[in-house]
């Protein structure tokens, strides 16, 4: 098993086409942002969901991998570490964020072309369970 401190593991859609600066030393670095939505039953037993984002990092050869295949609304799946850090703001105000730097990434969507990705369908009804089966494990 893979080290378990500090790592997240994420499955999402890509809210915005990914930013990519190169630095002078030729290195790259691509910025996302990855929504995870969570559906379940409320106590009226109406689907709700509830919808978090990811600021996500990816360096290098992923960036270039990144850069040429991921578009606004790629289904991906994740693994990285959480980093905090923290800026001056454009108004002198310290600021804190929280990004993901991605180590392993897959890509969900299929391809027609290369770079070109299906749209993935997000309100795909859920199924729901038997009375039977709702609260028993699988094993």
């Amino acid at each position: 098993m893979t080290n378990l401190v500090n790592s997240v593991r994420l499955i999402g859609n890509v809210g915005r086409t990914p930013e990519v600066k190169e630095f002078g030393t030729g290195r790259k670095k691509a910025s996302m942002s990855l929504a995870t939505t969570e559906k379940r039953r409320n106590e009226s037993g109406e689907y709700i969901s509830h919808t978090e984002w990811h600021n996500l990092i990816c360096w290098g050869k992923q960036a270039d991998v990144v850069e040429r295949f991921v578009k606004k609304g790629s289904r991906l799946a994740v693994e990285g570490k959480l980093t905090n850090r923290e800026y001056t703001g454009s108004d002198g105000q310290k600021r804190y964020i929280t990004e993901i730097v991605v180590h392993e990434i897959s890509f969900f969507d299929g391809r027609k072309a290369e770079g070109d990705a299906e749209s993935t369908d997000e309100t795909a009804p859920v199924a729901e369970k038997s009375d039977k089966t709702k609260n028993k494990l699988p094993f």
